[in-house]
């Protein structure tokens, strides 16, 4: 098969680790910046322009879109998709687990455990805020960060109305989500392909810091999900509409909570922690369904 995968680095990780899957499988592999691409939007004849040709003959595309580009990755996406191309994650999808909000929302609906979570439109009514979700310390999160970026644990109301205040003035969406404190800093990244949890990794922050993402430093273990992490895990994978993702939850007094379903979930973590070949379970994805 000709298989892409968008992503706008080719040194990455996980690009060179499904491009080397693929290649292994007897595949053709292509990397498109999809931040490139040309979309040529015609009347039964949609076309991508890439390099200054047209792309044609491509069997599927495996998405790895940076959430800074999120707006125009989903419209390459979409792009193959209406050109009959299948694509490991869905636009609709993808789109869907970038607005964090919507995201809480999809998964609330569905019956999962999340931790209590409170959204406003610039209110200025911080304590009101505070106490809806059960008082300090509270956890706000930026709307839009990536990898622990804007989100701050604030110990105390004082500290959280300032933090709450600074976000609002400038113009920054926030939401104000309870601190687990028997997560003790830790959380659970669950990898889900086409249905099955094929890795797990409990992720810990440094000493001192509550954010227990990779990239600001925090230590990975493989770890055997309960019964109930793993259920909840393939649940919100499906109620998101997603054939691959990352599943972050905690663990707590109350069972597992979603803090986030990740559609372009990063291997390098997952793959060191548990030894075991993700890349090769998404080519092998995409080759059930082409």
């Amino acid at each position: 098969m000709n298989i892409v995968v968008l992503s706008r680095n080719p040194k990455l990780y996980s690009t060179k680790r499904l491009i080397q899957a693929g290649e292994e499988r007897g595949h053709e592999m292509m990397i498109v910046d999809h931040s490139k691409c040309d979309l040529v939007i015609e009347k039964k004849n949609p076309q991508i322009i890439y390099q200054g040709k047209r792309l044609e003959n491509i069997d599927a595309v495996i998405p790895r879109i940076g959430a800074s580009i999120t707006f125009y990755g989903t419209a390459v996406v979409r792009q193959f998709e209406m050109m009959k191309v299948f694509t490991a994650i869905e636009s609709i999808a993808l789109g869907r687990s970038r607005d964090k909000l919507r995201s809480l929302q999809i998964l609330s609906r569905a019956g999962l455990g999340l931790p209590k979570t409170v959204f406003t439109n610039y209110s200025k009514n911080t304590d009101d805020i505070i106490d809806s979700i059960g008082g300090a310390p509270l956890v706000i999160k930026l709307l839009e960060g990536t990898q622990g970026i804007g989100v701050v644990l604030a110990e105390n109301k004082n500290a959280a109305s300032s933090v709450i205040e600074a976000f609002h003035g400038l113009k920054a969406r926030v939401i104000a989500q309870e601190f687990i404190e028997e997560a003790k800093g830790a959380d659970i990244r669950a990898f889900v392909v086409d249905g099955v949890v094929v890795g797990a990794m409990r992720r810990s922050g440094k000493p001192g810091d509550f954010r227990s993402n990779l990239h600001r430093g925090g230590t990975a273990e493989v770890i055997q999900l309960s019964d109930e992490e793993e259920n909840a895990a393939l649940k919100a994978t499906r109620v998101m509409g997603l054939g691959v993702a990352g599943v972050d939850m905690l663990q707590s007094k109350n069972g597992p909570l979603i803090l986030e379903v990740n559609s372009s979930p990063g291997l390098e973590g997952i793959e060191s922690a548990t030894g075991i070949d993700i890349a090769k379970s998404i080519i092998r994805y995409v080759e059930r369904n082409v």
